[in-house]
């Protein structure tokens, strides 16, 4: 008879405990394909903090009309962005939590092991876990790659962590970061990148800060992420010394039919081209890593649809990904975390 609880943490051997660090994303598809995706989507949507529905409606709803028709228009858009080596979410992904893994070593005086698990697909959060007890990390720390707390993607994150803990018969100590939209050191990096392609490709006469969208009826509820947005975007500005006027914060990748917090950055892209505006660059600050949404959505049919609407030329800035600074700042930030588990 299998055992109910399992034993993942082993026993320490002589030496100080090594440290445990969780990296999430929120997942990506196996390959470009409708099946691939179908399979993701299906993982991805019946999450009941990602459609906040009755289930049977939303049952019925996602596997009469979603399923059966939004993989193969999703997989064709995968296709534009996937790389020789696969995802470009799960590529980047990956680089960011070796060179954490790298940078915490240099940092802490106690072995650091840093797992890479996605909320949906795979790797999956539980196998991460499970790698990580197996190495013998009686202390985690799970740092979900969302600068900006939401329910959905954060929340959902710990749903799935503490899904996976329910099964262990040795429970780890455990420690979460459910933001760093105000962090410093991810401020300055996203700052840099910024000035680095202005350098390179002179300054706009927008830039636009484009986050990922929710549901309008989850920030009533008590989401603070459209709050969080907004403070990272003005820090970003005042960081930037960049003038309010030609700063715009929208929100993007809408989905269904109910109301999305505003503005809506395709809407937004139309009308700064009525305007006249020439040059829009666009950062998508909430995205650690470049993928569907930043990579198609933005660089590729907002920037066409900005351009048949009339405007001159949009640029989009690349997501931070492995960064030297960037992960300088996922390091200093999950060493504060891990104070008084360190010698």
């Amino acid at each position: 008879m299998r055992p109910r609880y399992q034993g993942y943490v082993r026993t320490e051997g002589s030496g100080a405990a090594p440290i445990g660090v969780l990296v999430s994303n929120l997942g990506t598809p196996e390959a470009p394909t409708a099946a691939a995706v179908r399979r993701y989507l299906a993982e991805f949507l019946w999450d009941p903090r990602v459609v906040e529905l009755p289930r049977p409606l939303w049952w019925l709803v996602l596997h009469a009309f979603v399923l059966p028709l939004r993989p193969r228009r999703s997989a064709r858009l995968y296709a534009k962005v996937w790389g020789r080596d696969g995802s470009p979410l799960l590529v980047a992904s990956r680089a960011i939590a070796a060179g954490l893994e790298a940078r915490l070593r240099e940092r802490v005086k106690v072995p650091a092991h840093v797992a890479l698990g996605m909320r949906y697909g795979e790797p999956a959060i539980g196998g991460a876990l499970r790698e990580l007890g197996e190495r013998g990390c009686s202390r985690i720390l799970v740092l979900p790659l969302f600068p900006q707390y939401s329910s959905p993607a954060t929340g959902s994150t710990f749903d799935a962590v503490a899904a996976e803990l329910a099964g262990w018969r040795r429970v780890p100590e455990l420690r979460t970061i459910s933001s760093y939209h105000d962090d410093p050191g991810y401020v300055a990096a996203l700052a840099a990148s910024i000035r680095e392609s202005w350098a390179a490709a002179g300054i706009p006469e927008r830039l636009m800060l484009s986050f990922h969208g929710l549901p309008q009826r989850y920030v009533d509820a008590g989401d603070h992420y459209q709050e969080q947005c907004r403070a990272t975007a003005g820090l970003l500005r005042a960081a930037l010394d960049w003038p309010e006027e030609r700063l715009v914060v929208s929100f993007q990748s809408r989905f269904g039919r109910e109301e999305w917090i505003q503005p809506a950055t395709d809407a937004t892209l139309l009308r700064l081209a009525g305007e006249g505006v020439g040059r829009v660059d666009v950062a998508c600050p909430g995205f650690a890593a470049d993928c569907l949404e930043t990579l198609e959505e933005i660089a590729i049919t907002n920037r066409e649809r900005f351009l048949a609407a009339g405007g001159g030329a949009l640029r989009y800035i690349p997501a931070l990904g492995a960064r030297a600074d960037h992960v300088d700042a996922l390091a200093a930030l999950a060493a504060r975390h891990l104070a008084g588990w360190l010698p």
